[in-house]
């Protein structure tokens, strides 16, 4: 039995996948390596079948048409054999410290009497260019080296928040929710952490850098100029996070409370993209989606709206617009925008 299954989501990756290939193979047969070539254009499939041919106890990969991530990440869980699934963009890698110590720690939950739902460990902001690397850690919200419920965590501060380069799930856990994040979509990794976490009970945070986080490639998703021109896929992402925290009942306090906070800061992404872009058409979205919100859920409409950030985001006129854009250092730090 596999512990670790981690899906490479990969379109036309040749020139960057093998570095983070070869960072997973020290996992050995505890670990899955799944390459899922999303429909490439390049060298990428010929690559994952050389990995898969190499390491057929360890590498296996998969082909499909073109889906966009989220299907490649939906193509991995279903391919997953492992307790615990993990993704890890093709231009990422794993840390090699931190990487044995988190599959011996899965090794050891495993075996004890707790049934984990969700590890989270740090990551590394590796952007191109700078010497010191930002961290993003957790030891100041959550318990450290100890099975913990919601209850037990502290708040987090805004912009800072559990992202899918932190996250390990148990591979059972998202199917028992359904997960399937929607094609040809960007931004989907919102998704994937915020849609499963209304079925987590136990969690478990290790204070170690297991996770490098790429930034620099004028290509890239996270790209400021990327994002605003991808503006309606991430209006997409953020409409289903809508729909789910408002269909959600019965949520555990410190839960609904984080999520809260996570749907604020998607709110203020979207908004303060769809201000910064400067047109009109751009700002008609922007109300759209705040009238979106509130169609969909009262409460939480004027919860957000009429919050610091809501309030930001919903400055009348130009000069309200320009003060606005103050609040948009937090998405700065949020994505770590290259």
């Amino acid at each position: 039995m596999k512990i670790l299954s981690v899906a490479i989501p990969s379109y036309n990756s040749q020139d960057y996948m093998r570095k983070c290939i070869e960072s997973l193979l020290p996992g050995g047969d505890d670990v899955e390596i799944i390459i899922v070539d999303d429909g490439s254009k390049d060298e990428t499939a010929a690559i994952a079948d050389e990995y898969a041919e190499k390491y057929p106890t360890i590498v296996k990969a998969v082909h499909q048409e073109n889906g966009g991530h989220g299907e490649a990440v939906n193509a991995g869980i279903r391919n997953a054999t492992g307790l615990y699934f993990k993704v890890v963009d093709s231009d990422d890698w794993v840390d090699a410290e931190a990487y044995p110590k988190i599959i011996r720690k899965l090794k050891e939950l495993v075996g004890g009497p707790d049934t984990v739902d969700m590890l989270i460990s740090n990551y590394i902001y590796d952007k191109v260019g700078v010497k010191r690397k930002k961290i993003m850690q957790y030891r100041k919200y959550l318990p450290i080296d100890q099975v913990f419920e919601w209850k037990d965590m502290k708040n987090m501060a805004k912009g800072h928040y559990i992202l899918m380069h932190s996250v390990i799930y148990r591979t059972g856990l998202l199917r028992e929710c359904g997960l399937e994040l929607p094609k040809h979509t960007f931004y989907v990794d919102n998704l994937f952490v915020f849609q499963p976490l209304p079925y987590v009970k136990k969690l478990y945070y290790m204070d170690v850098e297991f996770y490098h986080y790429y930034i620099g490639r004028e290509d890239q998703s996270v790209n400021e100029k990327v994002m605003i021109g991808r503006i309606d896929q991430q209006l997409k992402v953020n409409k289903i996070m809508i729909d789910t925290f408002a269909n959600m009942k019965n949520l555990n306090k410190k839960c609904r409370k984080y999520m809260f906070n996570y749907l604020e800061i998607i709110m203020t992404v979207s908004s303060m993209l769809l201000i910064k872009s400067g047109t009109d058409e751009n700002f008609q979205k922007k109300q759209e989606l705040w009238k979106y919100l509130k169609e969909a859920d009262g409460g939480l409409y004027w919860k957000l709206r009429y919050g610091i950030f809501g309030r930001a985001c919903n400055l009348p006129g130009k000069s309200g617009r320009s003060v606005s854009v103050a609040a948009y250092k937090v998405t700065q730090k949020f994505y770590g925008f290259n």
